[in-house]
């Protein structure tokens, strides 16, 4: 399953799988629980493809964030937890990404990545990178360019 199938839904807890979109919304199960909710259009919902952490440099997509978290462990869950300290979340995620822009990247920001990382990896989601679309969308820019 890809991330853009993924939902975090401001004020409810843990991450969302999309089942189905309504006239009024859409229909979406629990990652933590399995339970079954509808959830109108004034919701705040993000998906997690859309989601991007601030670097010194650029904006990095969560895709790649987790993408590295999997990398560096293993493909397992995250050696620290999302209740940790502050310092040890900071540290951790340090490691992770060095360059994440401090100011702007908050210990808040840095639990809700560990969890929903843990999260999907307790679901067996852990496709992270992003399927061939991307490359070959290069590829037909290239060739429209030539024809110009």
């Amino acid at each position: 399953m890809a991330l853009d199938k993924i939902l975090s839904i401001g004020g409810k807890p843990g991450l969302y799988k999309l089942l189905t979109q309504t006239r009024s919304g859409f229909v979406g199960e629990s990652l933590l629980d399995g339970k079954r909710i509808t959830v109108g259009m004034q919701s705040n919902v993000s998906v997690l493809s859309e989601i991007a952490i601030y670097t010194l440099e650029e904006e990095m997509p969560l895709r790649e964030v987790f993408q590295k978290i999997k990398e560096k462990e293993g493909g397992k869950k995250t050696s620290v937890s999302h209740k940790a300290d502050k310092i040890d979340l900071e540290e951790y995620f340090f490691s992770v990404l060095p360059n994440y822009d401090e100011d702007r990247v908050y210990a808040s920001d840095i639990k809700k990545i560990i969890q929903w990382y843990n999260l999907l990896t307790d679901n067996n989601i852990t496709d992270f990178v992003e399927e061939k679309t991307e490359g070959e969308g290069e590829e037909s820019a290239v060739a429209s360019s030539e024809e110009e």
